[in-house]
């Protein structure tokens, strides 16, 4: 797609050229997103491999090719990386110093897991404004997530605090949580939040957590993530399939939570996916179904033929793409109480909400979900709730390209 000169230039930061999650896989396409559009995008990842479809729709790239902290076979390096990436720094800074001051936009989706704190520098020395989508906690919590894995509970610590600094409530070990706690600590000296003058948020509960914990002036943005579905229409046999999970098999998404319900209200679970507990699970839940992760296509195929999802989530997620996409396929969701991803599922019109943790509180929601008059009117009322105004590519580009816009009005200004 031809360049348009009249829309800025974007710099796309994220740790993972490649689909590596929610994270990544947004950053990547709305950078395709933004390429088609017209805009001169450069995405500028630390890991590699990069995704073909980047340099197939005419975006321009940079990586590093590095290990990401959990998968460097140096412990020592990765953690020297994870708190001051300089290879990250100095290439940043050399792109940046490259490109027009008048209308460069620097925006960044993830930092935590190769970046590092590092690229406040040459972001500031830049001079150009920048933004921060919020697809996790990472500037404001030290394990990116309000949550402690060892209670398999929402963390209500002030994060930084003495509280938190003695609290063990990292999903590996106490010294791998202190070493986060610094990590943070560096991240604030270094003024990494504070580049941003702009954040996109995607849900009303991010709104909520970060109310007083944005930098002071930063304006906020509610910018949809986008969601791959096509319109098939109304299910015809909406009451049909089985009760899904579809995500990474962990404690905080709900998979253990998933699995003792169904066996309490005797239904057997089916789960998309993989992840550290999936031995566990297999072992402890023969009756449970387990598929391994699948293609895109063949996870929306899924979603599509699911009486319904259960989305069990325990930690502050701050959306989940599965959930949308069920509803856009005209699938309804039993979502946990304490997820971003109610606020988008209308409770007994458009799914099922329950009480975060409670395995009892599940059960009676999957005992609920086979009754089939239920079923087949929440399917409906799903469908067309998220039609009405659905989060495709082409509204996120239209609505980041807003934030831009003021961004870049802001500088001209001033």
């Amino acid at each position: 797609m031809a360049q348009n000169p009249s829309l800025p230039t974007a710099v796309i930061l994220v740790d993972h050229g490649y689909v590596s999650g929610g994270q990544s896989k947004v950053a990547i396409e709305s950078a395709l997103g933004l390429a088609k559009a017209g805009v001169r995008t450069i995405f500028f990842a630390a890991c590699g491999p990069l995704d073909p479809r980047l340099a197939e729709g005419g975006v321009e790239t940079v990586c590093l090719d590095q290990y990401d902290i959990l998968n460097n076979p140096s412990r020592g390096a990765a953690a020297l990386q994870g708190t001051w990436n300089r290879k990250a720094a100095e290439t940043l800074d050399e792109l940046l110093a490259g490109l027009p001051r008048e209308n460069t936009i620097v925006h960044m989706h993830g930092w935590a897991k190769a970046i590092s704190p590092s690229v406040s520098g040459p972001i500031r020395k830049s001079g150009l404004p920048a933004a921060y989508t919020m697809h996790e906690y990472f500037l404001v919590c030290p394990n990116g997530g309000f949550y402690d894995f060892q209670k398999d509970e929402v963390c209500r610590l002030e994060p930084m605090s003495l509280a938190c600094w003695a609290s063990h409530c990292d999903s590996r070990n106490y010294p791998f949580k202190l070493w986060r706690n610094a990590r943070l600590a560096v991240a604030q000296v270094a003024g990494l939040g504070d580049c941003f003058s702009d954040f996109l948020l995607i849900s009303d509960l991010e709104e909520r957590l970060l109310e007083g914990r944005l930098p002071k002036g930063a304006a906020a943005h509610r910018v949809c993530n986008p969601v791959e579905v096509a319109p098939l229409g109304q299910k015809t046999t909406p009451a049909s399939g089985d009760m899904i999970f579809v995500g990474r098999l962990s404690a905080e998404k709900g998979a253990p939570l998933f699995a003792k319900a169904a066996r309490l209200a005797g239904v057997a679970p089916v789960f998309i996916g993989d992840g550290p507990i999936a031995g566990d699970l297999s072992r402890d839940f023969p009756e449970a179904k387990f598929l391994g992760w699948r293609s895109p296509h063949e996870v929306r195929a899924a979603l599509r033929a699911a009486r319904v999802l259960v989305f069990p989530s325990l930690w502050y997620e701050t959306l989940g793409l599965s959930p949308l996409e069920a509803k856009g396929l005209g699938t309804p969701a039993i979502v946990s109480d304490v997820c971003a991803a109610k606020d988008e599922i209308a409770d007994g019109i458009e799914g099922l909400w329950f009480r975060s943790g409670d395995v009892a509180a599940l059960a009676a929601t999957l005992d609920k979900m086979k009754d089939d008059p239920l079923v087949t009117r929440l399917s409906r009322a799903a469908y067309d709730g998220y039609w009405r105004n659905p989060p495709t590519l082409e509204r996120h580009v239209a609505e980041t390209l807003r934030v831009y816009e003021q961004m870049l009005a802001r500088r001209t200004k001033r």
